[in-house]
């Protein structure tokens, strides 16, 4: 793999990975009912609403939760799929490979998303905590508000004690699980991974 394969990827894949974290960001915090009016969901909306406007036309919503953004989101992760195998082996896989690897790629950003939000969010909490501030940043009410519906149901279950929230650690075990459970059964490998936005 020559210098140019090896830039080639890396623009392609950041580029396509900066664009996927929004979209994926978008629909989730429009199922975690997150503040629409926050700094952060208006640039994300801002930087998506191009490409979602199309997909709305044709892909209805349901309950409040607009499925075209999920939609754009497996085809933007098919599409750089197809041009990174294209970028470093010359060819583009089957279309049954291609639309496994994409729902797979989903799936795993999705999971990190959320891996990297509840360890923000623990750190911005001791920040805060230390800091004797207690107004939280935009941000860290954004994550709040994102990581909410994963982490009520099992603070439901584990409660705080001592004032200490054990509820991400189980979490993290789950995550850990999720991740090994999708590496397994589609034989994700160092090469896939270089394709495959998300992992």
């Amino acid at each position: 793999m020559g210098v140019f394969e090896n830039s080639a990827g890396l623009i392609l894949n950041t580029l396509g990975g900066i664009f996927l974290l929004a979209l994926l960001l978008r629909f989730l915090l429009q199922v975690a009912k997150a503040d629409f009016y926050n700094p952060i969901s208006q640039a994300v909306v801002k930087l998506t609403d191009p490409l979602v406007k199309i997909f709305r036309g044709f892909i209805p919503g349901y309950r409040g939760i607009d499925f075209s953004v999920l939609v754009l989101a497996i085809l933007v992760e098919a599409v750089a799929i197809c041009s990174l195998f294209f970028i470093y082996a010359g060819q583009i896989p089957g279309i049954n490979d291609i639309v496994t690897w994409a729902f797979v790629g989903v799936i795993y950003f999705i999971i990190n998303i959320y891996y990297y939000a509840i360890i923000g969010s623990i750190i911005m909490s001791f920040v805060m905590m230390f800091s004797g501030s207690t107004s939280p940043h935009p941000i860290l009410r954004l994550i709040w508000q994102l990581t909410e519906p994963v982490m009520g149901p099992i603070r439901k279950i584990v409660p705080p004690m001592g004032g200490l929230d054990f509820s991400p650690i189980f979490i993290f075990i789950g995550i850990q699980l999720i991740r090994n459970l999708l590496i397994t059964t589609f034989n994700i490998d160092a090469r896939l991974a270089l394709v495959i936005i998300g992992i």
